[in-house]
């Protein structure tokens, strides 16, 4: 049966969320059930590309990305795939009417890791940007208004600094990772093999300027998908806080993390202030 293959695909689109992101995953379970299956799909398509790029060093990665972008292609056509992951977000692109130009720039960004390894201007950093992380949350945003087009307009800056929040903050926390096991750099105009504190609190000042421009869309996004986008919002706000509070040889030299008591406790008390309507 069909329907059981579509419950398996599901399933592992919200396994790979809850295995590789336990914070992505913390904000999921706050979304509304009916939009919470199709962030899983979302983030499941995301992370399955992320991880050819980054991870599968062993084997060819440009025929491993060549042939994603070729069954993803026959699934968006036939509205069916043997590969789950592809599978459930087939399925996402379909009811929402997610736009295949994001889908496609989001690929692009990604094939750019293949072969590219530092990027010496702004353009060049925006372009990346806006390729790996703004169209995963225009895409989020789609399934967030339920596909109707006037509010994703009125929200589509705001989700958009959001996600570039969401990724510069990666980026800084993964310097080391990046730097020395990937032989990627970045941040134009800085020299991550000797980051100081100048040019790190540039790079921060750069993320809090799209965080603030970010939470105006949060506050006016349905109650479906409100909390959730404010856990995830409030957890890397957290997390850039302590790579604010890290010395700039240490970010170089270690992977700054936010334990899980502190996320557990960061849920807590953004959930008493969610309900006592101080999200404003």
């Amino acid at each position: 049966m069909k329907e059981l293959f579509d419950i398996v695909s599901r399933n592992c689109s919200k396994q790979i969320t809850s295995t590789y992101s336990t914070s992505f995953s913390m904000a999921t379970k706050m979304l509304a059930p009916s939009i919470r299956q199709d962030i899983h799909n979302v983030y499941g398509f995301v992370r399955l590309a992320d991880e050819i790029v980054d991870s599968f060093h062993d084997y060819n990665k440009e025929q491993l990305f060549d042939r994603l972008e070729r069954d993803l292609e026959t699934a968006l056509a036939e509205g069916i795939s043997i590969n789950p992951i592809l599978n459930s977000f087939q399925q996402t692109v379909h009811d929402y009417d997610i736009d295949r130009g994001l889908i496609d720039t989001f690929l692009k960004s990604m094939r750019m890791d293949l072969t590219k390894s530092d990027y010496h201007t702004e353009a060049e950093f925006k372009e990346y940007i806006y390729g790996s992380a703004d169209v995963v949350g225009l895409m989020c945003l789609k399934v967030f208004v339920k596909g109707d087009s006037e509010k994703f307009e009125a929200l589509k800056d705001s989700a958009m600094h959001l996600g570039s929040a969401f990724q510069k903050v990666n980026f800084l926390r993964d310097l080391k990772e990046d730097f020395e096991g990937l032989n990627r750099s970045y941040f134009p105009h800085t020299n991550l093999a000797e980051l100081d504190e100048e040019s790190k609190d540039l790079i921060i000042k750069d993320i809090e300027e799209d965080f603030r421009k970010g939470y105006f869309g949060i506050l006016q996004l349905p109650t479906e998908a409100k909390f959730g986008v404010f856990i995830a919002y409030r957890y890397y706000k957290r997390l850039l806080r302590k790579l604010q509070q890290t010395p700039a040889i240490e970010i170089k030299n270690a992977r700054i993390r936010v334990p899980n008591y502190e996320k557990f406790g960061l849920l807590t008390r953004s959930y008493v202030k969610y309900q006592l309507n101080l999200v404003k």
